[in-house]
C-alpha cells in the first residue's frame, strides 16, 4: 500500500467561476469546483452581472460564495472583478452597496462592497474602493478587468508560495486519498476475528456502507464531497447503540484504523485522522460506561 501525499498543484491551472471573454495565454482555464481548488494556481471570479446581495433563492450563487470561501481559507490567490469583487467582499464580511459609482472614466458595477476589514484600498472611486486587496484576494470593483492588473496577478502566480490547506481533509489529500484508505480498513475489519462478526450481523450492503462512512469522514474533516456526493447527517450514538459494542471492540477498531491511516497517509496526515477517530471512540466509550447506550 502506497503513502498518499498532499494535493498536487498544477502550476498553470486557473479556475474560473464563470466563462471568460478574453484569452489567458499560457494558462489552462477550467470551471471552478471544490475538488479542483487544492490543485489550482489561482481562482478567477469575473463579473457576471448576477445578484450579490439577494441570493436567498439562488443555490448557484451560494455555490460560488462557497468556492470563494474555500479559496480564501486555503490562501489560494483570487482575482475578482465586477460582481465577482462584490462576491469576494461578501465572503470577507463586507457590506454590499447598491448603485453604480462613476468618475473620470472609471465606474463600479451596480453592486460593490465597502472595504472589508483588514483589507487596504489602493484606488478609490468616490466612496467606493475601486481596487482593494485582502490577503491573497485582489479585487477590482469595475466590470472590466484592467490589463495591467491581470498581468500583475499572473506574474505573481509564477512565483510559487506555500499554501495552507483549507480543511483537514485537504491536508491529507482529499476524498481521493480517503476512499482507498477506508476501503482497505473495512476489508481488514470484515476479516478480523473480533470485529468481523459484528459487521457480518449488521451490514448487508457493503457498497452503501462504504459510501455512508466516506460521507461521514468527509463531513467530520470539513471537506466538500466530489460531484454527486452527499454530506453525512446522523447521530453516531444512535447508530452504534444496537451493535453490542464493548471496550475490546473499540480498541481493536482504533488499532486497525490507525494501521490503515499510517499505511496510506504521510505521518502528519495520519495523525490528524487518527486523532479524530480516537476522539470519536472516546465519546462512544463514555456513553457505554455511563449506560446511556446499549450494553457493549
Amino acid at each position: 500500500m502506497g503513502v498518499t501525499s498532499g494535493p498536487v498543484l498544477i502550476p498553470s491551472l486557473l479556475l474560473t467561476t464563470s466563462p471568460l471573454t478574453d484569452v489567458w495565454d499560457g494558462w489552462t482555464v477550467q470551471p471552478a469546483s471544490a475538488e479542483a481548488l487544492p490543485h489550482a494556481a489561482g481562482l478567477l471570479v469575473p463579473h457576471d452581472g448576477q445578484p450579490v446581495r439577494d441570493v436567498q433563492h439562488r443555490p448557484d450563487r451560494w455555490a460560488v460564495l462557497t468556492l470563494i470561501s474555500g479559496a480564501v481559507r486555503g490562501g489560494l490567490p483570487v482575482l475578482a472583478w465586477g460582481t465577482g469583487a462584490a462576491l469576494a467582499g461578501r465572503v470577507l464580511g463586507a457590506a454590499i452597496q447598491a448603485g453604480r459609482r462613476a468618475e473620470g472614466g472609471e465606474s463600479t458595477a451596480e453592486e460593490w462592497v465597502a472595504l472589508p476589514r483588514n483589507a487596504h484600498a489602493e484606488q478609490w472611486l468616490d466612496a467606493a474602493p475601486l481596487l482593494w486587496r485582502a490577503g491573497a484576494v485582489t479585487a477590482w470593483a469595475g466590470e472590466t478587468l484592467p490589463g495591467a492588473l491581470k498581468l500583475e496577478f499572473l506574474t505573481r502566480l509564477e512565483t510559487p508560495t506555500l499554501r495552507t490547506p483549507a480543511t483537514p481533509l485537504e491536508s491529507m489529500g482529499g476524498e481521493t486519498a480517503l476512499r482507498p484508505l477506508l476501503a482497505d480498513f473495512y476489508a481488514q475489519t470484515r476479516a478480523d476475528a473480533v470485529l468481523g462478526p459484528i459487521f457480518a450481523a449488521h451490514v448487508s450492503d457493503w457498497e452503501a456502507h462504504l459510501e455512508a462512512v466516506t460521507a461521514f469522514w468527509i463531513t467530520m474533516l470539513g471537506g466538500p464531497t466530489q460531484a454527486g456526493g452527499q454530506h453525512w447527517r446522523g447521530n453516531l450514538n444512535h447508530i452504534h447503540a444496537p451493535l453490542g459494542i464493548r471496550g475490546v471492540h473499540l480498541a481493536r477498531w482504533l488499532a486497525l484504523f490507525r494501521a490503515a491511516a499510517e499505511a496510506h497517509l504521510p505521518p502528519d496526515a495520519a495523525q490528524v485522522l487518527t486523532s479524530r477517530a480516537e476522539a470519536m471512540g472516546a465519546r462512544l466509550g463514555k456513553r457505554r460506561a455511563n449506560g446511556t447506550g446499549s450494553s457493549r
